[in-house]
């Protein structure tokens, strides 16, 4: 089976999909995040100072790196996020404004000039490709809602009205594609209990011990993303 973990910011895709990976056997897939991407497509940015263009370029790079790494799993993966969560991210980018920090506060959309409007419509094309890809590379997905506080590491774009609309738009794409999912809330371990139980997996260790590498994991994933953006 080809389970996707879907959810937006600070949801713990991350830390659920390590940690069900170590509990269960079944090899976990990503893609880099787009700040991991940064400093070697564009180097010097921040990526709240990306125009719609780089933007474009970065979500691209993200569903090349998503779609080779699952073409090496053929006997089914677990999956951190999904080709949905590239278009997502642009249509809700639009939404909200190129840089969500500015607009915080705002409970309406922003207003957009013609360079806006193509770049929608180039999203939506984009959106098109992933949506297809999702729907025949994703059995069903499990879907984490906005629970947590988002991370305020400084390196988040995002606004908490960027995170209600981007979980909103997954569920309704989701929909759309008839794709099965179940929303899972909780701790890491009633997530991960829940997860066990609707797809009757079997344990290969102690879910303590599965949680405890996931979280080492995500703490080392952290210090390497700092390092490459200092």
């Amino acid at each position: 089976m080809n389970l996707a973990i879907s959810g937006t910011y600070s949801s713990g895709k991350t830390t659920t999909t390590l940690a069900l990976a170590y509990l269960t056997g079944i090899p976990r897939t990503h893609a880099k995040t787009m700040r991991e991407i940064l400093p070697d497509a564009l180097p010097g940015k921040r990526l709240e100072d990306c125009t719609p263009a780089e933007l474009f370029q970065l979500g691209m790079r993200r569903l090349v790196e998503r779609a080779v790494h699952e073409s090496h799993l053929p006997n089914g993966f677990i999956s951190d996020g999904s080709s949905l969560h590239e278009w997502v991210y642009g249509k809700i980018r639009i939404r909200v404004g190129i840089n969500p920090n500015d607009t915080v506060g705002m409970n309406k959309d922003v207003e957009k000039d013609a360079s806006m409007v193509f770049f929608e419509e180039v999203i939506d094309n984009m959106g098109a490709v992933m949506k297809q890809h999702a729907k025949r590379n994703y059995d069903e997905f499990i879907h984490l809602p906005v629970e947590f506080p988002l991370v305020a590491d400084g390196h988040r774009p995002v606004s908490e009205r960027f995170r209600q609309l981007s979980d909103e738009l997954l569920l309704r794409t989701l929909d759309e594609l008839e794709i099965k999912y179940h929303i899972v809330s909780g701790s890491i371990q009633e997530r991960l209990e829940k997860i066990m139980k609707i797809y009757n997996l079997k344990p290969v260790m102690e879910i303590d011990k599965a949680i405890a590498l996931a979280n080492e994991e995500v703490k080392k994933m952290q210090i390497e993303i700092e390092a490459a953006n200092m």
